[in-house]
């Protein structure tokens, strides 16, 4: 199934190059080889390039400091939830926007916005918190890291050898990390984080009421003018009452 993925995505790429203006052969074809690499990258280059695009994240934003009241809530939440997803380390961090939002990389970098936060209770933001570091778990956040890398080696003709991050500059590092951010989840992906949050916070003995909640208010903005981190996933209601079912039938 990952090798038709990749096949599908590199044809997909190649064919949208071929019809660009003033693009001759060598480089379409170049191009497709740099995008079959991007596609299949080792854990260990698309950790280096997360970190490097996390790194450029950060340099964008204006992040809390550690007196913020947001860093003090953000720190209990981590201490409650945990340091490690599938054993690489955390690294929690609050951005200073209105924005609602919260996201994590495949290098265990987890970010919220001190929008979601001011909207939520610290039992909710643990709720999401965990559906971002599902996404991670289960691999969702490194196959959208690829997909944003293979199009940017295909457009740039970036080649996606060993060392890869290194090669990036700070503008396509940042639209690099805007990609895997903006990226869109399936339902069935967006299902499968939400189930792991739950479980992650019945493991770590945390109220798993808050998941349920969190869904509650970023319902208020479905289908809404604003942007959120919830615009283009399964509606918010559903997924709150999929929670609730969960619960009622561990009572059972």
């Amino acid at each position: 199934m990952k090798i038709f993925k990749t096949v599908a995505l590199v044809t997909f790429i190649a064919g949208a190059l071929a019809g660009c203006q003033g693009m001759n052969g060598d480089k379409i074809a170049s191009s497709g080889m740099s995008a079959y690499k991007a596609a299949t990258l080792t854990d260990a280059d698309v950790k280096a390039v997360a970190n490097q695009s996390c790194k450029e994240m950060d340099n964008q934003n204006e992040i809390a400091g550690k007196s913020s009241k947001y860093t003090k809530r953000l720190n209990k939440i981590a201490k409650a939830l945990g340091n490690q997803i599938n054993g690489t380390p955390v690294n929690y961090k609050v951005y200073m926007t209105s924005d609602i939002n919260a996201w994590a990389m495949a290098n265990g970098c987890v970010r919220v916005y001190s929008g979601l936060m001011d909207m939520m209770n610290d039992n909710e933001v643990e709720g999401v918190l965990g559906h971002e570091m599902g996404h991670v778990a289960l691999g969702h956040s490194r196959e959208k890291l690829q997909t944003a890398y293979a199009t940017l080696a295909a457009r740039d003709a970036v080649s996606a050898t060993s060392g890869v991050a290194s090669q990036l500059s700070q503008s396509q590092l940042g639209d690099l990390a805007e990609g895997v951010i903006n990226a869109t989840f399936s339902r069935s992906e967006e299902s499968e984080a939400d189930d792991f949050s739950y479980d992650l916070l019945k493991k770590r003995k945390i109220n798993t009421q808050g998941l349920a909640s969190s869904f509650d208010k970023l319902s208020t903005l479905d289908g809404g003018t604003s942007k959120s981190m919830f615009d283009s996933h399964p509606p918010s209601a559903e997924r709150a009452q999929h929670i609730r079912d969960r619960i009622a039938a561990d009572k059972k």
